[in-house]
């Protein structure tokens, strides 16, 4: 059985690399559209998207902190895209507290803790194994855009213009933050097994929030763009920052499940 099943597998991974790259996003938008409409018929409770995002994003930051202890290095691993997680979650910790304080805020605490974590590892416990010339992404690349953003593009609601901009400006740095660990991948052109996973985890926790976007929008035949009196160019902003972070981690998906397919640990990435 187990031979037949690696046959079948080699046999599908062959003929996927045998593809374009325009049948590839294809075949990958088409699956995605399958997992949409499936997700559609099947979950009633819109806090699910949510709540599945979330558990899945937590259990990839929890494997990740687990085999730091245990492989004791973090090499794969960019500091900088961890402390860029911990600067937007503090920020959005703060807003989740004034604004919503329900179980949002509490997996936004888990996500902060965690990175903290993270970060606490790489920069004193596995110092010596970070790899700091591959982390060449600047931090103010993705900061300071997001903030002049924030200011310019932002919701309308009853609260304080502050915690507006606030908020606004934790989506932004959010929808970036992920872009100095894929591009440590790519200048050391080959990626860790337990960072794949994590950055994996990412992308499923990323298309669970994307796919709870999409189906409310279907089902309320646009009315949810009026979602709470936000206004209508934000919410459309919000949907494009959610395409915009799901193609950033697609990418990386993609060459995960190929590389899983095969049998072998994902070590080259596309420059």
């Amino acid at each position: 059985m187990g031979s037949k099943k690696d046959l079948g597998v080699s046999i599908l991974s062959g003929w996927l690399s045998r593809r374009s790259m325009k049948v590839k996003i294809g075949l990958g938008i088409l699956l995605a559209f399958c997992g949409v409409v499936i997700l559609r018929h099947t979950i009633t409770d819109p806090h699910f998207f949510y709540i599945a995002s979330g558990t899945v994003h937590v259990a990839g930051l929890v494997v990740l902190v687990y085999k730091l202890f245990v492989n004791k290095t973090c090499s794969g691993l960019s500091l900088k895209f961890q402390e860029v997680n911990a600067l937007f979650l503090a920020t959005r910790l703060g807003c989740s507290f004034y604004m919503e304080a329900d179980y949002r805020t509490v997996f936004d605490l888990l996500y902060f803790l965690l990175t903290l974590m993270v970060v606490w590892l790489m920069r004193f416990r596995l110092k010596s194994t970070y790899i700091k010339e591959f982390d060449t992404m600047w931090i103010s690349l993705l900061v300071v855009p997001s903030a002049i953003l924030a200011v310019l593009v932002k919701p309308q609601t009853p609260y304080v213009w502050l915690s507006r901009v606030v908020f606004a400006f934790t989506l932004y740095v959010e929808t970036v933050s992920v872009l100095p660990q894929i591009r440590y991948m790519q200048n050391a052109k080959m990626v860790e097994t337990f960072t794949g996973y994590y950055v994996f985890a990412l992308g499923i926790s990323r298309f669970f929030a994307l796919a709870y976007w999409i189906i409310h929008v279907y089902e309320t035949g646009g009315r949810y763009l009026f979602f709470f009196g936000y206004g209508y160019f934000w919410m459309v902003v919000l949907q494009v920052l959610e395409l915009v972070q799901s193609f950033i981690l697609a990418d990386f998906c993609y060459y995960y499940i190929k590389s899983f397919m095969q049998g072998q640990l994902l070590r080259k990435m596309p420059v």
